[in-house]
């Protein structure tokens, strides 16, 4: 089960400025945790943080 809010592609594209194609692609890749809710996907917020992480490690120590 998934805890905290869930955000859709469109939500984490803003919060991340880039398009809605690169979180598509994150998704699609496997790069970003999601959940498929029929034709759309809903990101957790935990997978946001663990992707802003991965390809910057020096957020991880200003938490």
């Amino acid at each position: 089960m998934v805890a905290g809010p869930l955000f859709t592609v469109s939500e984490v594209a803003l919060m991340m400025r880039v398009s809605k194609m690169t979180v598509y692609r994150l998704v699609q890749s496997g790069a970003m945790e999601s959940i498929r809710f029929g034709h759309s996907y809903r990101v957790p917020e935990a997978a946001i943080e663990q992707y802003l992480d991965s390809i910057n490690p020096e957020r991880r120590s200003t938490g």
